[in-house]
Order: structure tokens, then C-alpha cells, then sequence
């Protein structure tokens, strides 16, 4: 566990994030982060957005099923 402390950033909060999880998130200054709220009542940082996911599954899916209509509408 990683203890993180807030700190005022002008008029805002914020929290700075130690080298070693930046690594382990695989981000860098001015990538996005995603806070969404984990099943278990807390709190999960993610570089991952699911809102984003369950939209390329659903165009995947659309890409698939439509494959010869939309390789004949992109010649």
C-alpha cells in the first residue's frame, strides 16, 4: 500500500504520486487517470477508462458483423 497525502495546488487539491506508481500505471505528465469506485466500496486509479472499452466492444462488434458491407463502403 502506497500512503499519499493531499496538498493544495492553487485553489485545488491534489495528491502526488511517487515514481513507483507511476511506473506501475504506465503513465506520464498529462495523461489521463480514471477514478472509478470499486465493488468493494472504495476507491480505484486507473489509466484505464471503461466507459471507453464498452464502447470499442460494441463498435468491434458492429465492425464483425457488418465486415462486407464495410469493406465494400471503404473502396
Amino acid at each position: 500500500m502506497v500512503e499519499l497525502k493531499v496538498r493544495r495546488f492553487g485553489n485545488s487539491l491534489g495528491v502526488v504520486l511517487p515514481k513507483e506508481a507511476i511506473a506501475r500505471l504506465k503513465t506520464h505528465d498529462g495523461a489521463p487517470l480514471f477514478l472509478t469506485e470499486a465493488p468493494e466500496g472504495g476507491y480505484r486509479l486507473t489509466p484505464y477508462d471503461f466507459d471507453f472499452a464498452k464502447k470499442m466492444e460494441k463498435a468491434e462488434d458492429i465492425m464483425r458483423r457488418y465486415r462486407d458491407t464495410l469493406h465494400v463502403l471503404a473502396k
